[in-house]
């Protein structure tokens, strides 16, 4: 088992972070400017700076993972800082006007932080869970683990440990300062309670000396308050010391040295709160929800708590009141000195943990699962805080605005159009022309000059057929655009004769669209009537438009990819051009075809582990643009295993185990498969297991670890030989009970998911469990020997190899008072003490060490810790 004794990974560099800050209101800026220069954690000039905050406390916010302080005074929020790593963790908080120090329950990490910089400056580790805490006391930090007894002094700087460590028997509790800074520690194995002192710091942080050095904290003083192995609870005083025996119901003071019995009336276990303000001593008994108030000369008074069940927290006293919250309900009430409820504070419906505390001359209550805190002063006027708010240091960002709308962009008339032709005709001139650009507002219009004529024509029209001309004239043409600023600049097209000596137009003009986007046009070679034919002009023509395709000198064009839209149907027409630059009519129209080409690349591809299933991973897409044909089907590749789908989903398994697998999807269509989208992905992974601490009582072992599931899904147990496993239903810690006292066991943590198993051992052994062999002579005759020694025939503290009374048997006998370790149980003989051990009766008979292992009736052995036969196991 980690302890602190053993703890490593004081790293006061390693874990040096920058956590979160940015400073907004004017307020805050003036009040931190002269803390940033400062260290906080030095015990130098800081002190006096930091004082400015002495009336502010940090509290914890599990949901947001974030410490906020929260300014008594106004009852604001002026700082909030995240803490990586400890979302939804419970995480103590302890702290002085100087120090701040952290302990994650769920990992065990002890952090520090430098108030000055809001910057970790040290960790270290410690078992997770209850059972450690962290006090500080002006610039004195201790770790007290109270499972292993050791109480540990740490440098608040460094984390480093100071000297040697005080160590009691195990299973101490308390572990808090009083108002003179000293930490008190019951240790209910010997019913005592015991103060130590803080040793001086070295100079420097993380010089601490080595052990053995000569600076170490001291146990100052020890007090007897109860018999040994009662349960006792411990609360700090102003000057000293309560200590609450549960077994015996009493309280006890220690108060300046000497120690005050008060006897109380309760009917279950009560509980204290860690420090007490004042002279009166509050004892919540939950199961009764009855607060028993204990003062100077003994009890005073007590009172009832309203509602129901028993999730109520230690009442805390307060300024002549006490405060008492119900986790059930958020609710905490108040109660004034005489006991009569004079406040309800509300919890808004929010449950959980509360945490009461008194600081600063203030009563600050703290939901840490909530956003929502109280601050209470000494006139009991009750302030709600918004842990977060955002107007301070540390506040979340403001909601990132929309982006500002796009420019629009600067609207102007149209550019002169492009590649302006004519080409002439009998009589006739066709004018084409590339398109112009729209600068900012649609084209709405081509207008078209010349031959003393002005023809306006769709803006999807980029070719024109001027008639009426007379051959042997030269005619020239200007275009230009129209859009909703204006007719823009016009470009004028090459000169043109019309004549009657115009080349055939070609017949039987056809069009193939094919797989690459290309489309060809082809036409057979036309008649030039006695003149060459130079070039053939392609014309496009699709529903409500016409556009010049390409010229070209041979009986074919090749539209490139692109230029015409995938989708759309288009047809085409060809005029012969001569060298004489005369133009046929236009050829008949051709086919009607559908530009294609493959489709385009699968969009928002998302490839993801299959938790549930080994070698599986699972990918989503959306479609990939079509580009002319219907998509078909998706090629999906997945770590080298390919498949075929129609959805726009797949699953693809038989791959390894934790294989990080590659995984690209390309649509089909009649064209072939187009572009690949390409993902990543990670199958599920056996899992691994950490074991981060163990612990036992008599009869269970409990383990607790952590696992990473390896991306899967993951059922936990936790077993040792010859036991059933247990179920770990959170996978992070379970208990193995109805074991045998004081016997080694090794501890298998197994993990298991679709990927497989994973396991960690750990040895742990149970805590011996004892019995005190018990004979108590009686008042007359022979009575009053009867217990003294083994005589023949029956006696008491007979020990014997079988369970039951038989001479043959009998081993040995043991003298009243021995303390013997006890294994099991098994049922035997039935046995009654009479007078002799409060006419204790019972067939149940104890394996013990005694000559080896042998019986005693349970009848002559009063186990400790309550005496209670159930806690063995059967033999």
């Amino acid at each position: 088992m980690a302890t602190i004794d053993d703890a490593v990974s004081t790293e006061p560099g390693a874990s040096r972070r920058r956590w979160r800050g940015g400073l907004v209101t004017v307020g805050t800026v003036s009040a931190l400017l002269a803390a940033m220069g400062l260290t906080v954690l030095g015990l130098g000039a800081a002190d006096n700076a930091v004082a400015n905050y002495d009336a502010s406390s940090w509290l914890w916010s599990a949901a947001r993972s974030e410490l906020a302080r929260v300014n008594g005074v106004t009852a604001r929020v002026d700082t909030r800082v995240e803490v990586p790593d400890s979302r939804r963790h419970p995480v103590q908080v302890v702290q002085t006007d100087r120090l701040l120090v952290l302990r994650d329950l769920n990992t065990g990490q002890v952090s520090s932080l430098d108030l000055a910089t809001l910057q970790i400056t040290a960790t270290t580790r410690t078992t997770p869970g209850l059972g450690v805490n962290v006090a500080l006391h002006e610039d004195a930090a201790f770790v007290v683990d109270a499972v292993q007894g050791i109480v540990r002094q740490l440098d608040p700087r460094s984390l480093a440990p100071v000297g040697e460590p005080v160590r009691y028997p195990p299973g101490i509790t308390g572990g808090a300062f009083d108002g003179e800074g000293r930490l008190w520690v019951a240790v209910p194995a010997e019913g005592t309670v015991s103060a130590v002192t803080a040793a001086e710091l070295p100079s420097e942080p993380g010089s601490a000396a080595p052990p053995g050095g000569g600076i170490s904290p001291k146990r100052i003083e020890t007090y007897d308050v109860a018999e040994p192995s009662h349960e006792l609870v411990v609360s700090t005083l102003d000057d000293g010391v309560a200590v609450l025996d549960r077994t015996a119901g009493a309280l006890v003071r220690v108060q300046r040295g000497e120690v005050a019995r008060t006897p109380l009336t309760i009917a279950g276990p009560g509980a204290l709160p860690a420090r007490t303000s004042g002279p009166k001593v509050p004892v919540t008994v939950a199961g009764e929800r009855k607060v028993h108030v204990i003062g100077a000369g003994g009890e005073e008074r007590q009172f009832t708590v309203p509602g129901r069940g028993d999730r109520l927290s230690p009442a805390v006293a307060w300024a002549d009141r006490f405060y008492c919250a119900d986790e059930s309900t958020g609710t905490v009430y108040s109660f004034d000195a005489s006991g009569q409820l004079v406040d309800t504070i509300g919890g808004r419906g929010s449950t959980g943990p509360l945490e009461l505390e008194v600081r600063e001359n203030r009563l600050f209550i703290n939901a840490p699962d909530s956003s929502t805190a109280r601050v209470v002063d000494d006139k009991h006027q009750v302030r709600e805080v918004n842990k977060y708010a955002n107007d301070v240091l540390g506040g979340d960002p403001p909601p990132v605005p929309p982006p500002p709308p796009p420019k629009k962009p600067k609207v102007g008339k149209p550019s002169a159009p492009r590649s302006v032709t004519a080409s002439a005709g009998n009589a006739r001139a066709r004018v084409s022309w590339r398109p112009a650009a729209a600068n900012g507002a649609a084209i709405i219009r081509y207008v078209v000059e010349g031959a003393g004529a002005r023809r306006e024509v769709g803006a999807n029209q980029r070719s024109v057929e001027v008639t009426g001309l007379t051959n042997g004239e030269t005619y020239r043409f200007s275009v230009h655009a129209v859009n909703a600023k204006g007719d823009g600049p016009a470009r004028s097209s090459n000169p043109v004769t019309p004549t009657a000596a115009v080349p055939d137009p070609p017949s039987g003009v056809t069009a193939e669209a094919r797989p690459d986007g290309t489309v060809l046009v082809k036409w057979p070679a036309a008649n030039g009537q006695g003149n060459t034919i130079a070039k053939y002009a392609v014309t496009a023509t699709s529903a409500g438009a016409n556009a010049p395709a390409g010229e070209s000198s041979k009986t074919e064009l090749v539209v490139p990819a692109g230029e015409l839209e995938y989708g759309t149907q288009y047809a085409f027409t060809v005029v012969s051009v001569n060298d004489k630059g005369a133009g046929s009519a236009a050829s008949p129209v051709s086919n009607s075809v559908v530009p294609f080409a493959a489709p385009g690349a699968p969009v928002d591809l998302r490839a993801t582990t299959v938790a549930n299933r080994p070698g599986t991973v699972a990918v989503q897409w959306s479609p990939a643009a079509a580009n002319g044909r219907p998509v078909t089907k998706y090629l999906v590749d997945a770590g080298g295993r390919s498949s075929e789908v129609t959805d726009t989903r797949a699953t693809v398994d038989g791959l390894g185990d934790g294989q990080s697998v590659t995984v690209t999807v390309k649509a089909v269509n009649e064209a072939g498969p187009g572009a690949a989208a390409t993902g990543t992905a990670r199958t599920v992974a056996p899992p691994r297991v950490t074991v981060t601490g163990s612990s036992a009582t008599a009869t269970a072992v409990t383990v607790t670890f952590t696992v990473d599931a390896g991306g899967g899904q993951a059922t936990c147990t936790v077993s040792v030989p010859g036991e059933k496993p247990v179920t770990a239903r959170n996978c992070a810690s379970a208990t193995v009970s109805g074991l045998t006292p004081g016997t080694a066991y090794t501890a298998t943590v197994t993990a298991s998911n679709a990927a497989g198993e994973g396991t960690a051992k750990r040895a742990q052994s149970t805590d011996p469990l004892y019995g005190i062999a018990t004979c108590n002579n009686g008042p007359d005759g022979d009575q009053r020997t009867y217990c003294d020694k083994d005589v023949a025939g029956r006696n008491g503290n007979e020990i014997f190899s079988v369970p039951q009374q038989d001479n043959d048997k009998q081993v040995g006998w043991a003298r009243p008072g021995n303390r013997l370790k006890a294994y099991c149980k098994r049922q035997g003989e039935n046995v009654d003490s009479w007078i002799y051990n409060d006419q204790k009766q019972s067939s149940w008979w104890v394996r013990v060490e005694f000559e080896g292992k042998n019986y005693i009736p349970w009848a002559w052995l009063n186990l400790e810790g309550g005496d209670n036969i159930n806690v063995l196991p059967t033999c």
